[in-house]
């Protein structure tokens, strides 16, 4: 269902909103909530052609979008980034962390290159693009939502890079809402379960596995995009203004069974 039929079409008139890697999938899909209630969006991602095309999709819903490649590693490329929006706009009211890298890879077969990859573009690049975004979300009392994931709290078979990085991203969560509660900001994260569509449930889903994984799923079902940027707009909200340092969780019950492969191998091995 369309956000606005739950929340009016200018409860984010006005304000500015950032996301960092928001060029695709569920990044994406929080933008474009956003921009149905009002929202300026920012966008950034590696490669400038493809935040073009995500920009020229918001931009039919009506908002006004800065795209500027920018790489979350790179604190220079942030900066840059957050100066475009001062420009731009004067101010900053929502930063959305989302950039993030991850594969499949056991363990023992993951290099150190790789592990290092996804922890900096994760974790190093969630730090980097708050620290940029600082001056000006104080300024507007505004508010960081950092995309996590079940891994971090969960541990999942071939994902000991992503966990660790996710892990890293909620506990900078909560460190940012303590410290930085002060000056009106609030810092939440979300994790996301399986979300149909997504990059994430393709490489799950291979060889005829999606109907038995969506069994799984304690509501029988995977999350869609859009449910899970009607949540972001909440948080962004003023229906959410003394909720700080919280990790929401909205994986329809995915890791009330653990791992997403050990609970299908729970329902595989039960009878119908």
């Amino acid at each position: 269902m369309e956000i606005t039929s739950y929340f009016p079409p200018e409860l984010m008139a006005g304000k500015v909103v950032l996301i960092t890697g928001g060029g695709s999938g569920i990044n994406l899909g929080i933008a474009r909530n956003f921009a149905a209630v009002g929202a300026h969006i920012a966008i950034c991602g590696r490669t400038q052609e493809k935040i073009d095309r995500a920009a020229a999709e918001l931009a039919d819903l009506g908002a006004t979008v800065l795209a500027q490649a920018a790489d979350v590693r790179e604190f220079s490329q942030l900066e840059s980034l957050l100066s475009a929006v001062r420009d731009q706009w004067g101010r900053l009211d929502v930063l959305v962390c989302g950039a993030a890298g991850n594969f499949l890879a056991p363990a023992e077969q993951l290099s150190a290159n790789g592990f290092k990859a996804v922890v900096d573009i994760d974790l190093l690049g969630s730090f980097n693009a708050c620290r940029a975004a600082f001056s000006l979300l104080k300024e507007s009392r505004g508010s960081i939502t950092f995309i996590s994931a079940g891994q971090a709290f969960i541990p999942y078979p071939m994902q000991v890079h992503a966990g660790a990085a996710k892990a890293g991203i909620d506990n900078l969560m909560k460190n940012l809402a303590l410290e930085w509660g002060r000056y009106g900001i609030r810092s939440n994260s979300i994790a996301p379960g399986p979300i149909e569509g997504t990059e994430g449930v393709r490489r799950l889903t291979v060889g005829g596995m999606a109907e038995r994984f969506a069994r799984a799923i304690p509501l029988g079902r995977y999350g869609t995009v859009d449910e899970i940027g009607h949540l972001a707009v909440f948080l962004a909200s003023p229906l959410a203004a003394y909720i700080t340092g919280t990790l929401i969780v909205a994986d329809g019950g995915q890791n009330l069974l653990g791992s997403g492969l050990i609970g299908l191998m729970l329902e595989e091995g039960k009878p119908d």
